[in-house]
């Protein structure tokens, strides 16, 4: 799914976040930026360990912040780790939201025009998929309105569930902005 805003794109696709050929794309993170399991486990087993190395040396960061490193073997050009918990793997609607704008200001910046989100926290952070879609979707729309270089917001879900439910927010939101 597919819908534009002032000629800039917001894109639902079903698939492996570490595939996509975007500008960047997003790791969801913890604050000291270890690369642990889910998306930054994939991230690192298929882009190399150097990915995990630079962005330690970044580290640790405050939660909600971002940081953006080289892509090692993936076909991006950068990784965007966007720390969406702390050590204790757990996050909420702010965290996310403060994740998802740093990322998106932190892209813009860098004169990004390409970026792909995972779901941020709803793996080992264990926060709704549903609350999840509904506030990364409202910062991306909100922020393309203002955004210098990027044009592409792509969010990449893994999993049936996961994509329905953002697919569905995104109907919602784009049909209540456009009344």
């Amino acid at each position: 799914m597919k819908i534009n805003i002032d000629k800039k794109i917001i894109e639902i696709v079903k698939g492996d976040i570490t595939e996509q050929e975007t500008d960047a794309i997003v790791n969801a993170a913890n604050n000291h930026l270890w690369m642990g399991s889910g998306v930054a486990g994939a991230i690192k087993r298929k882009g190399g360990q150097e990915i995990e190395s630079e962005a330690m040396i970044q580290g640790p960061i405050e939660i909600g912040d971002a940081i953006i490193t080289k892509a090692g073997k993936l076909k991006t050009k950068y990784v965007i780790h966007a720390a969406g918990m702390g050590q204790d793997l757990k996050t909420d609607r702010a965290k996310v939201k403060n994740a998802t704008i740093n990322s998106l200001k932190l892209a813009d910046e860098k004169g990004i025009k390409s970026v792909s989100f995972p779901a941020i926290g709803t793996g080992v952070g264990g926060f709704s998929i549903y609350e999840c879609a509904k506030v990364m979707l409202e910062t991306a729309i909100e922020f393309l309105q203002y955004s210098k270089f990027l044009s592409l917001i792509r969010f990449v879900l893994f999993d049936d569930e996961t994509f329905q439910a953002f697919e569905k927010e995104l109907k919602l939101q784009f049909s209540s902005k456009r009344h």
